[in-house]
This record gives C-alpha cells, sequence and structure tokens, in this order.
C-alpha cells in the first residue's frame, strides 16, 4: 500500500516497489507485471498512479509495455533495476572490478617489459 502522507509521490512509491521486485526475479516466470487493476487493488491507487509507476519503468529501461497485451519485462531489466534499488552495491562491484583490472594491467606491464628486456 501507498504512504499517501509521505514524502514521496504515490507513482513514485509504486515505482520503487515494482523496481524492488522486479531485481528480486519476481516477474521472471512470466516476463511479465501485473494489469493496471491488478496494481491499483495490490497498492490501493488510481490508474493514473499505475500508469505514471509503469511510465517511469520504462523511463528506467526495465519495461516495454504493448497495447492489449500488457507490460513486460526488458532482457537485463532484473539486472538494471538492480542497480537502480542499490546503487552503493554496484559501485562495490565496479570497485572491486576496477582493482582486478588494475592487477592485471599490473601484470601485463611487468610481461611487456620482461618481454623487450627492460
Amino acid at each position: 500500500m501507498v504512504e499517501w502522507t509521505g514524502k514521496q509521490f504515490a507513482y513514485q512509491q509504486v515505482a520503487d516497489d515494482l523496481r524492488r521486485r522486479i531485481a528480486d526475479d519476481e516477474f521472471a516466470d512470466t516476463g511479465q507485471l501485473p494489469s493496471y487493476g491488478d496494481l491499483q487493488k495490490a497498492y490501493g491507487v488510481t490508474v493514473t498512479v499505475a500508469r505514471t509507476a509503469i511510465n517511469q519503468l520504462k523511463a528506467d529501461g526495465l519495461v516495454v509495455s504493448h497495447q492489449g497485451k500488457g507490460v513486460f519485462l526488458t532482457t537485463d531489466a532484473s539486472r538494471s533495476a538492480a542497480q537502480l534499488v542499490d546503487p552503493a552495491g554496484t559501485v562495490a562491484e565496479l570497485r572491486e572490478e576496477v582493482d582486478k583490472l588494475r592487477t592485471e594491467v599490473g601484470k601485463l606491464r611487468q610481461r611487456v617489459a620482461a618481454l623487450e628486456g627492460n
């Protein structure tokens, strides 16, 4: 349910929760989000709020919609949503990757120096 007296707009709360659920692979089996009607019931919001939340997910590149068919996850939605939900975790992963690359580059420099006789 949406907190109507909170600091965030209702559509942001719905979009945030859907992002978290996408990151947790809740919709991975079907690849489809609940209908607008189901979102209205689940969150206690109007169809306008549900649509605006879905539009936010579209802007994030997490979903695409097909009129009369529904709203579907993009190919890399789970990973992308996880990055949006936990940016600190993503930064930590990137730092680890950079550290590994630095180590590999250092080793390659040593090998090149040895091959060149320096």
